[in-house]
Order: C-alpha cells, then structure tokens, then sequence
C-alpha cells in the first residue's frame, strides 16, 4: 500500500478529489443519532454550568461532532482513545454513559472519576477511553505509550491519540512523531483543528497552517479531511487504520471542523463574527449535513424527530440523575491517591 496523497481542503469544505463515499441508510441513522446524543449532551452541559451546578472548566464539542462520530466508525473492539479537555464528545462516542459523564462534570459519585476527576479527567478501561487530558499536548505523548504497548504485546489494535491545532505546536507532538515512526507504531493522529485554538487565528499562531503536513520531516503520512463530513471522516479513518494495522507505523489526520462556542463556556468569543459562526452553522453543520440526506433518500421527518426525542430523554435524565446523586463522602480524599 503506498503512502496515500493529500487531498486538497479549501476554506468551504470542498475537497478537490469529489465527494466522499455513500453512506447506507443504517450508517446514516447510526451517525445521526450519535452526533445528536453529542450536541444535546453539551446544550444541557452548557445550560447546567450557566445554573452553577458545573464548576471550573467546561469545554464544549458543537460543531465537532462529526470528526469522533466518524472516526469511532471506523475503529473496532480494543481499538484505544485518547484526547485533551475538550472531551465529551469523545467520550460518548466511545460508548460511555451520559450519566457518569454528566455526574462527573457536577461532581457526584456517579461520575466516571467518583466525582473527583471534572471534565478533564475522566477514563474507562472497559470502553478503552483513556481521558481526558488538561495539559495541552500531553495526551499525545501517552496516546503514542499505548501504541507501543500494542507494538509490544503483538495485537493488531490502533491508538488515536486527538488533538488540537493549537497543541499541534508542542514540542512533545514533534517528539512522539519521531518515535512513532522509529519504531512504526500504530497510532492515529487526529488533528482537530478547528482554526482558533483558544482564540487566536491558525494564520497568525502557525507557520504551516498545512497541519496534514507536520509529519513529513519524519515520513509520516498525512491527509486533510473535511472534519464536518461525517462521510469523510469514516473514509479517511478506514485508509489510515488499515496502515497502521499493516504495521506501517503512524499517520496523520487533519480534520478541518469548526466549534460554534468558545474555547470554553467563559470564552465570549470576541475574535471572529456572529456571521461567521451562522454561516458555517448554516452551510456546513454535520447533524444537518445527515439530515438533508435521509430525507432526501425518503425517511420521513417524524422518525428523524424521534430520534431526537429518544436522545433528548437520554440527556435530561443524565442531568437529573447529575444533580440527584450524592456527592463524593470526605473519605474519598485519600482514595486512589498513590506515592
């Protein structure tokens, strides 16, 4: 299999190399209520930390959906995740409960981390979701630890290890790139670069603003992908999962998407436009993207509506659930605490 080349991703989403391949019916249903479960996990999440029932950091995934949703479909069992804060979305994709994901971020015993962990720190073995990280970068580090355990132990499963464009300028980033492909680990990176970082334009903040292209100095290769497309994103993850399962070491993902909130909830968001979020709302959203589509292809509009509806109970019942359930016992201080 040679290297694959780079499709070329312009400012609209249009990629130069046509459209990406159909979905079934089954696999748009499937991504719709997914994605949906996402979007409204983080509505409520945003309405309950505007209430105070969540605390410190809360950074919302709207508008990013389609790139986890897309690339989960194109892992299977044993297959290992790994992200920075922004971290929900990622999360309930992997298969976690809304309710542990909801009481963790108001602190409750139900929550994945005990209540102890918040929005950034939680994990599940079971459903190989290994966090959750706060400082920027880090987790690409450990998402390249896990593909060197896979190396080492002779499996076949993939590491995706996600990040942003503006964690794409650490120097630990550069560091894993060297060895991963030293030792031809099977580790994904997915670049979500959703062109502000915390709020400073990728034309301003990076010189190769070509984020599919910051392996090339170690041979790694790398494709951008329009991050709004869940079709794409499915693709994209289905060529480079088979490289790395082929042993050819890592590859790059740069998943062009856009976040319609701020870098977190205290983020006013005063360095782009009103018009620009509505546009990108209007002609790119990924949720809508899948809608127009099935009912184009004859679903009708009230099992669409049901869908929402299913994930709508999901979702308030995980907040209920959030601010019902007891917070940790004092005694919870000196667990899981290790020297």
């Amino acid at each position: 299999m040679a290297a694959p080349k780079k499709s070329v991703e312009k400012e609209s989403g249009q990629k130069a190399n046509g459209s990406p391949p159909e979905f079934t019916k089954a696999q748009e249903l499937a991504a719709l209520r997914d994605m949906l479960l996402i979007r409204r996990f983080e509505e409520k999440a945003g309405q309950l930390y505007g209430m105070g029932a969540i605390g410190g950091f809360c950074h919302l995934y709207i508008g990013q959906e389609a790139v986890v949703v897309g690339m989960q479909m194109a892992l299977k069992q044993g297959d290992q995740v790994i992200t920075g804060y922004r971290d929900h979305g990622h999360m309930l994709a992997c298969g976690m409960e809304a309710n542990g994901v909801m009481a963790e971020l108001t602190g409750r015993r139900g929550g994945y981390s005990k209540g102890k962990g918040g929005s950034m720190h939680m994990f599940s073995m079971e459903k190989n979701f290994y966090g959750g990280h706060g400082i920027v970068g880090a987790q690409v580090s450990l998402g390249t630890g896990l593909a060197f355990a896979n190396r080492y132990r002779g499996n076949d499963f993939v590491s995706v290890a996600y990040f942003g464009d503006g964690a794409s300028n650490q120097g630990q980033v550069y560091e894993s790139f060297n060895m991963a492909e030293l030792w031809k680990l099977p580790v994904i990176y997915v670049i979500e670069n959703n062109r502000y970082a915390m709020g400073t334009s990728v034309t301003r903040s990076s010189a190769q603003t070509d984020f599919s292209k910051r392996g090339d100095s170690f041979n790694i290769p790398g494709q951008q992908v329009d991050g709004m497309d869940v079709r794409a994103v499915k693709a994209a993850g289905d060529e480079a999962v088979a490289w790395c399962r082929a042993g050819k070491g890592p590859f790059i993902l740069e998943m062009q998407t856009y976040r319609y909130r701020g870098h977190s909830m205290s983020d006013p968001a005063k360095y782009r436009t009103r018009e620009e979020v509505e546009k990108i709302r209007h002609d790119q959203d990924p949720i809508e993207q899948v809608r127009n589509r099935l009912l184009a292809a004859k679903v009708s509009e009230q099992e669409l509506k049901a869908i929402d509806a299913e994930v709508r109970e999901i979702v308030n019942a995980s907040a209920d659930f959030a601010q019902r359930d007891p917070e940790p016992d004092p005694s919870e201080l000196w667990t899981d605490v290790y020297r």
